[in-house]
Order: structure tokens, then sequence, then C-alpha cells
């Protein structure tokens, strides 16, 4: 049995070591230092946001904006339902209720269609929305100049859950850049990483200062420990934020090394009948973060979980397309428009590694592998 191939690893190399060596060697360890400054502004110019704060996770940057957005018990936030749960989550987290949006097969992402619908059904029994979140899947951008457009004509705000999809782009403009507020991780798994971390990004200083105010348990400029608001022990240590930025030196490799995986894939396995993979958006470049296919089992003659059980008995790991909300029991009492289309998605799914230091060798392993089963 060979090493283990994982789903997305961590890359690191001389340039992260290098800049935690300077921060442990500084002694500055706390959740604040001279590397979060530097991360926050660095990681800004390369989304093209206005302002950054660095946090603990991405989750925690939902669950600001979410916060900073009024949102609270009684409201509804419209999302998709094929997501990671942490973006419902968070929603959860306000006592705020999501309402789940179907995917559109062009993108795999919230459908525009099914969104303005929804918004349409809200307005009509006077309970609009507090917000919309759009999720960037899998490393794509949204159909943003419909999603856009449609939450400016209801007057509703929109969180961009991008993180997924850092380096990802639309219409020319980075993922992040579209919603009022954008939240980023730095999960291990992510195609840059602080081991854990995550970054909120707006074109709105006083949101960014908001978020920093509240990450740091809220308190208020006095010599003593003075709070006037419920705050979160939510801000990127100094140590993280080191790696942080030196991951951020090599993003575009990374893009181009997914985008090369994902690329090589469809070339070997793209004609195999009943295999097709997630398609990339018109106007869009994505980072392929992971590499997403659907198995037609009649057609391919294995499913997309025989395909998984083949590569784990080989010691490489694949995972089934996130399962969507709308069929989590924890939101089984949720609202929902559609489903179809994003429970057909999990039913057929499959993610194959695709970390950026995946080898030509390893990855013929797996292509191989995925042959075999259609043959069998």
């Amino acid at each position: 049995m060979t090493g283990r191939i994982y789903l997305s690893p961590p890359h690191m190399g001389p340039d992260e070591r290098e800049l935690l060596l300077d921060a442990f060697d500084s002694n500055w360890i706390a959740p604040l230092g001279p590397h979060v400054a530097a991360f926050e502004t660095e990681f800004a110019q390369v989304v093209k946001a206005s302002h950054a704060a660095a946090l603990s996770s991405g989750t925690a940057a939902l669950h600001l904006a979410m916060i900073i957005l009024g949102i609270g018990p009684g409201d509804e936030v419209l999302c998709p339902t094929l997501t990671f749960a942490a973006t419902a989550n968070a929603i959860r987290y306000v006592g705020a209720t999501p309402v789940f949006i179907d995917s559109e097969a062009a993108s795999w992402n919230m459908d525009p269609d099914l969104l303005e619908a929804e918004l349409a059904d809200c307005d009509r029994r006077g309970k609009r929305p507090a917000a919309v979140v759009s999720v960037d899947l899998y490393g794509q951008c949204c159909d943003y100049r419909a999603i856009v457009d449609i939450c400016k004509r209801w007057d509703v705000p929109l969180i961009e859950d991008a993180a997924e999809a850092l380096g990802a782009t639309y219409d020319g403009k980075p993922a992040g850049s579209f919603g009022r507020l954008a939240a980023f991780s730095f999960n291990g798994n992510k195609i840059i990483t602080c081991s854990g971390g995550g970054m909120l990004v707006s074109e709105d200083r006083a949101i960014v200062q908001r978020a920093i105010h509240l990450a740091t348990q809220a308190r208020e400029p006095a010599p003593h420990y003075q709070h006037e608001d419920i705050g979160y022990n939510y801000r990127l240590s100094n140590l993280l934020a080191a790696v942080g930025r030196g991951q951020l030196r090599h993003l575009a490799s990374r893009v181009d090394a997914r985008r090369d995986i994902r690329n090589r894939y469809l070339a070997q396995l793209g004609s195999l009948p009943g295999l097709a993979f997630m398609p990339e958006i018109d106007n869009g470049r994505s980072t392929f973060w992971l590499t997403a296919c659907t198995i037609d089992a009649d057609a391919f003659g294995a499913s997309n979980d025989d395909v998984r059980k083949a590569l784990e008995k080989a010691n490489i790991e694949a995972r089934p397309v996130w399962k969507p909300m709308h069929l989590q029991p924890v939101f089984s009492n949720c609202r929902h428009r559609g489903g179809d289309v994003a429970a057909q998605l999990f039913r057929d799914g499959l993610c194959l590694p695709s970390g950026s230091s995946l080898s030509d060798t390893d990855q013929q392993r797996i292509v191989a592998i995925v042959k075999q089963c259609g043959q069998a």
C-alpha cells in the first residue's frame, strides 16, 4: 500500500516557514500583531476589497456578517441548499431561519430564477428576507450578473460565502467582491490555509471596523475592561496570519495547479459514458478547488459510491458532493424552493483528489482506478 492520497491536503513551502518563525521569534503570539495587519492588507489587495478583518474561521466571518446586518430571531435568510453546513449554521446562530434555494445545472450554484421566484413570493406574503447568502461552490462563482441585480431590485443585502473560491473570478472580478460583505476560509483543506482561519471583507470601512470590534470581545477603548456589546473571541492569531501571508504569495500558482488537475481529469475521463464534470460557468474562471463529477451508474457501470470505495481500497480519499441542506435532519423544518437538482448532484456526485501538490503519477493512479470501475 502506497502513501495515502488526500482529497485536498495543505501545500506548504519555505515562505510559510520563514514567516512563521519570524512571528515566533518576535514573541507576537497573541491574536494580534504585525502579521495580522499585513495579512489583512495583502489579502484585501488580492481580492480587490477596501477593508478586511482576519478571523478565526470562515464560519466566524459569516456569523459576524449576520450580526452586523442586524439579522435576528424572526428573520428569514435565503441561501443555497447545496453547500456546507456552516452557511446555514451561521443563520441559525443569530436565531434566524434559513430558506433553501435549489441549484442550477449550469454552475451547480444557486439558481437565480428560483431566487427571484422566492423573493417575489416573500414579498406577496409581506415578509421580505433579511438577506441572501450566495455560496461560490467548489471554487466557482455564482451567476452574479443575475444575482446582484435581483438583490438590488428587491432591496435585500447580499452576503457572499466565498469560503471555497479564493482566486476565482466572474466577469473579471474576484470572488468576494460581489456582496455587501464576503467571507473566506483558510481551513486546512482550502486552496490556501493557515491550518484554520478566515477573513471578512467589505467595501464599507464601518462594517469591517465593527467586525474587528465584535471579534475582540467587543472591548471598548478604556483602561479597564468595558463592554457595551456581546463580543466574540474570533480574531486570527499572529502565528497563523504569518502562515497565511506565505500561502497568499503562491495563490496564483495554486489556482493554476488545480485547474491543470481538473483539465487532466476531464481529458482522460470526460469521454467515459455516464461520467460528467462540474461545468465552468460562462464569464467565470473557477479555481476548481475540488474537481467534482457526477456518475450515472447505469451508463457508467458503477455508482459514485462504488468508485469512492474502490479509491478508498487503494488508500485514496474521495468524497460525495455536499448533502443538500433541505435533506439534512437538522434543517428538516425549513422551507425550500426546488431541490431536485441538488438532490441529484448529491446522489450521483463525487469529489476527486484535487490538491495542488498532487503528482502526475498519483493522478494517473486515480484515473486508472476510475476507468477500471467503469469497465467492471
